[in-house]
């Protein structure tokens, strides 16, 4: 069983955008996992093929239609029980755990909002899994569905030359990824770390171990266990 991507979108031409080269590409053309994409607007009704509408309440921008998304959700989940996302700057934290669950699965059913949002209607009607990939604001959720397909597709299996190398990487064991060095053995006077030339495979790991711990200890002590206060 391949990962499929179903992506809900006005801009169907931004896929499969970086995912068609490289190993994510190569995989696509061998079938391990598949892309297509919905239109949104042919599930409009006017002769202009609109699909959002002024907020209830009023402000700023544009809402998109509740009976339009439903509609195109519907058609791409008849039938369907993989997962329904909603990539939105107010959703849950994408993280690598929750990314490993989806390559797990069968795919998923990606809604792209654009404008001021969704109408929550939809959201709640049809259950869509509202997810961020930060805290900043982006003109539309493709960029962000080709990040979260991007973390995905790369860790199925026999995408990577090796698999074992996504298991050492930034937050696989809650720790951010140790410093990595290669040839030249000496550049511009900095020397690669003497243990790592040595040959013994018992230090070389608990440095790699110490160094990560120090990294994520630096730059995002939120990922280490807090320590219980009494």
């Amino acid at each position: 069983m391949s990962f499929r991507a179903t992506i809900l979108t006005l801009y169907p031409d931004m896929f499969p955008g970086h995912l068609g080269h490289s190993l994510s590409g190569k995989a696509l053309e061998r079938g391990q996992w598949s892309l297509d994409t919905v239109q949104i607007r042919d599930f409009a009704e006017d002769k202009h093929r609109t699909v959002d509408d002024t907020p209830a309440g009023g402000g700023a921008g544009m809402v998109l239609r509740a009976d339009i998304l439903a509609k195109a959700i519907d058609h791409a989940s008849a039938g369907d029980d993989r997962p329904r996302l909603l990539m939105s700057p107010r959703g849950r934290p994408l993280t690598q755990k929750r990314v490993r669950e989806l390559a797990a699965g069968p795919g998923a059913i990606i809604v792209c909002g654009r404008f001021e949002g969704v109408d929550q209607r939809v959201i709640d009607s049809r259950g869509l899994e509202e997810v961020s990939i930060g805290d900043y604001i982006l003109s539309g959720g493709e960029p962000a569905a080709l990040v979260l397909l991007d973390a995905v597709v790369r860790i199925l299996p026999g995408v990577m030359g090796n698999d074992l190398s996504g298991m050492h990487e930034s937050f696989e064991g809650g720790l951010l990824e140790h410093p990595h060095y290669t040839r030249p053995q000496v550049f511009e006077g900095m020397e690669i770390p003497a243990v790592l030339t040595s040959g013994h495979h018992g230090e070389i790991e608990k440095w790699r171990k110490a160094e990560a711990h120090k990294l994520t200890e630096e730059r995002r002590p939120d990922l280490l266990p807090h320590p219980v206060t009494k």
